[in-house]
């Protein structure tokens, strides 16, 4: 594709580098902004660049956050003995979105995969462990996947954790086997976590 203007392919060189934004889309928002008002688009870059250079992680959950601690965390209102346990932002934010949880929350930061090897050690398992031995934790509700990592890190974690001191539950299969808990409805989140049951944990070896 020849451009015009060799500040506009760079706009679309960049955007593209954004996921699920192929050449032509980048090439319709950098055409979109420079159409719009000098200073929107500006805003949108100050914007971007604020996020790179002062977004933070939590230190007790590991979510994004403004500060060293994030709001949620740091909400007294919050239900302090009961954790949710998922694997990114993205499903913190899904589960969020419903306003039927009202506790804390710890973002693993992915699932335990040894064929892609990921491991225990490249999760924030082991602050999950230190936030339950120095709170007065009831309950975790593993909000993972229904999939085979997604079982594996469960049992992994159950295996760290005392269950005559913390009990483990699991949130409905609502959620189809496999699938992606950010793209499911709030109406199937929600009775997931309002329905969630016991996890069992049985025998077996885990890689």
């Amino acid at each position: 594709m020849k451009y015009t203007s060799k500040l506009i392919e760079e706009a679309v060189e960049s955007l593209s580098l954004l996921p699920g934004i192929g050449r032509k889309s980048a090439l319709r928002l950098a055409l979109f902004l420079a159409q719009q008002d000098p200073q929107k688009a500006k805003q949108i870059g100050k914007s971007l660049i604020q996020m790179v250079d002062h977004l933070k992680q939590c230190k007790q959950c590991s979510a994004y956050s403004d500060d060293v601690i994030c709001e949620i965390c740091a909400n007294p209102t919050r239900d302090q003995t009961t954790i949710c346990v998922v694997e990114s932002i993205r499903d913190l934010l899904a589960i969020e979105e419903t306003m039927q949880y009202k506790g804390l929350y710890h973002v693993l930061g992915g699932l335990i995969s040894p064929l892609d090897g990921i491991g225990p050690e490249h999760l924030t398992i082991s602050g999950l462990v230190q936030r339950i031995k120095n709170n007065p934790i009831k309950e975790l509700i593993m909000a993972l996947r229904p999939c085979i990592e997604g079982d594996t890190t469960i049992y992994y974690v159950s295996k760290l954790v005392d269950p005559n001191d913390v009990k483990i539950s699991l949130i409905a299969r609502g959620v189809s086997f496999g699938a992606e808990l950010e793209f499911a409805d709030e109406m199937t989140i929600s009775r997931s976590i309002a329905t969630r049951s016991p996890y069992v944990l049985h025998d077996k070896s885990v890689v």
